[in-house]
């Protein structure tokens, strides 16, 4: 079954994609818990993350590492958090998010309602870090 990030991927659907390579893709959240909140997906649409092949787990990190790196200089942010749920979309991946305190990244709270403009310049800034 494709999921969403399966269409994003494709290109089927629009999305913010910060960075991308053979194996992986970086884009932003379209329900942020902050701006710069980016989730970083392996293209092997694979529903839990530690089913992901152990050749693809760690380069999962090693991306994400990257593109934390550009969050943080993006972001004045005291870290970039890292989450992994699971149960929202049937395909591994994890959340980076810009935080300043424990409860930045309580999935709970409401989102940030940025428009398209929004999410094409904060897509734009992190890059320019890359």
């Amino acid at each position: 079954m494709s999921t969403v990030f399966s269409k994003i991927i494709r290109r089927e659907i629009p999305a913010h994609i910060i960075a991308e390579d053979d194996n992986y893709i970086a884009f932003l959240d379209i329900n942020p818990l902050s701006k710069g909140h980016t989730l970083v997906v392996p293209k092997m649409e694979i529903d839990y993350i530690f089913d992901l092949p152990q050749d693809i787990l760690p380069g999962l990190f090693a991306f994400a590492q990257k593109v934390a790196k550009a969050i943080d200089k993006y972001s004045d942010a005291e870290r970039i958090g890292i989450a992994v749920i699971g149960l929202e979309v049937p395909h591994a991946h994890v959340h980076l998010v810009p935080i300043n305190g424990l409860f930045d990244i309580d999935f709970s709270k409401p989102k940030l309602m940025l428009n398209p403009e929004e999410l094409d310049e904060i897509t734009e800034k992190i890059r320019s870090y890359l």
